[in-house]
C-alpha cells in the first residue's frame, strides 16, 4: 500500500479503495490523487469514526487518471450509482432522497415530507432533496413556525392547539378567517419553491430586519435559520429545473498553454469530450472544428428529452450547475433555436467571443 501511494499521480482522478477480497469498498475523487488518498493514512487521530473505519478495511486500491476536477467529479458519480460501495452508503446514502408533499388532509393542505413521488395522486411534489431528511424537515418548520401555520392538532374541533398558545399557529384549529390566511400562505410557499413568487421569503428577511432593529436578537436568529434553510431548498429546486431544461452544453478548460479540453453536455449526461491543440490553430480553423462536433452531437432527438428530474440524476445535475456557478464564463448555453436556424451567427458570434477570450490568453 505505501509503494502504491508513493506512486499515485499528482493529478485528477478518482480512487477505488479495496477490501481484502478485492471488494470496492469505497470510491472517491480529487484534483490531486497523491496528496487525498496520503490524507487517509495520515494523522489518523483526527480523522472521524467512519473514516478510521474504512481505512481499516483498506487493503488495496486502483485509481483512474482524469483530465480535469470536472471529469472526476462526475466519474466519482457514476461509479458511486454503479457500483453502490459500501462506506459510500454510510457516509452519504445515494438513495437518501426527500421530497415536499403538499397533501390534503382533514380539510386543509399540509406540508409533509415524503421518500417518493406517488404517481397521478393529485397533490404537489418538490425534490428530491439530497441533503438529510432532517434538514429538509428543519426547513418546513421554520417556515411554518415563522409563517405561524405550525399547528399540531391533526384534526380540528374548535379548541385551540398548543402552538397557538405559543404564537406559532394563528389559529387554523379553530377555524374561520385563520383558515384563510393559512391557504394565502400554502399557496405563497409553493409558488417560492417553484420560483414564481419570493414574496414569502423577502417578508421573512424583513422580518428578520426588523426583528434585529428593534433588538430582538432571538427572534432575528430564528429566521435567519430560516432563511439559510429555505436557502438550500431554493438552490435545489434552481439545479432540478436547470437539468429539467434539458439545455446544450458546451464548456472549455484549459489543460494547458497549448491543449484545451472541450465538452458537450446535455442534460446531465457527457456526450462528447476532445482534447484539442490551440497553440498555432487559427481562430476561423478552431471555430470551424468546434461547430462541426456542436451540430453533430447536438442533433434533434439524439439525447434525453426535457422534463421531471429522476432522484439518480440529482447528485450529476448538481455537479454541472455548480461547475458552471464557478467556471468564470469558459462555456456556452446554446439554444435549440442557434441549431435549427440555418442562420448560424448566432452561434458563431458566441463561438468568437469564447475563443477570442482563449487566445488572447495563449
Amino acid at each position: 500500500m505505501k509503494e502504491k501511494i508513493q506512486s499515485l499521480p499528482s493529478s485528477p482522478g478518482v480512487y477505488l479503495m479495496k477490501d481484502s477480497l478485492g471488494g470496492i469498498i469505497y470510491v472517491g475523487k480529487s484534483k490531486n490523487l497523491k496528496k487525498r488518498v496520503q490524507s487517509y493514512f495520515y494523522h489518523s487521530n483526527s480523522h472521524p469514526k467512519k473514516i478510521k473505519m474504512l481505512v481499516s478495511h483498506i487493503k488495496d486500491l486502483e485509481y483512474r487518471v482524469t483530465d480535469t476536477e470536472f471529469e472526476a467529479f462526475m466519474l466519482e458519480c457514476r461509479l458511486i450509482q454503479e457500483l453502490k460501495p459500501m462506506y459510500n452508503k454510510k457516509m452519504k446514502n445515494p438513495l437518501a432522497y426527500t421530497y415536499i408533499a403538499i397533501k390534503m388532509r382533514d380539510g386543509l393542505r399540509r406540508i409533509e415530507i415524503a421518500s417518493e413521488p406517488a404517481a397521478n395522486d393529485g397533490f404537489v411534489y418538490f425534490g428530491p432533496y439530497t441533503a438529510s431528511r432532517h434538514s429538509v424537515e428543519r426547513a418546513i418548520q421554520g417556515v411554518q413556525e415563522c409563517c405561524k401555520i405550525a399547528c399540531n392538532y391533526s384534526s380540528f374541533n374548535g379548541s385551540a392547539c398548543l402552538n397557538h398558545s405559543l404564537g406559532l399557529c394563528r389559529g387554523m384549529c379553530l377555524g374561520g378567517e385563520a383558515v384563510k390566511e393559512y391557504n394565502e400562505i400554502i399557496d405563497r410557499f409553493i409558488a417560492m419553491l417553484d420560483g414564481s413568487d419570493r414574496s414569502l421569503y423577502e417578508e421573512m428577511r424583513q422580518s428578520m430586519q426588523l426583528a434585529a432593529e428593534q433588538y430582538d436578537f432571538e427572534t432575528a436568529a430564528k429566521y435567519r435559520d430560516c432563511i439559510d434553510a429555505v436557502d438550500y431548498l431554493l438552490m435545489k429546486e434552481k439545479i432540478i429545473g436547470f437539468a429539467g431544461e434539458n439545455r446544450n452544453i458546451l464548456i472549455i478548460e484549459d489543460l494547458n498553454e497549448d491543449r484545451i479540453k472541450l465538452f458537450l453536455i446535455k442534460r446531465n449526461h457527457i456526450v462528447y469530450s476532445e482534447k484539442i491543440t490551440v497553440r498555432g490553430s487559427g481562430m476561423e480553423s478552431l471555430q470551424a472544428k468546434i461547430k462541426n462536433v456542436i451540430f453533430s452531437h447536438f442533433g434533434a432527438g439524439s439525447h434525453p428529452s426535457s422534463g421531471g428530474v429522476s432522484r439518480e440524476e440529482v447528485d450529476e445535475a448538481q455537479i454541472i450547475y455548480s461547475y458552471l456557478q464557478r467556471s468564470a464564463g469558459r462555456y456556452l448555453l446554446i439554444p435549440e433555436e442557434w441549431l435549427e436556424s440555418e442562420d448560424h451567427r448566432g452561434i458563431d458570434d458566441a463561438l468568437n467571443a469564447l475563443l477570442g477570450e482563449i487566445l488572447s490568453l495563449i
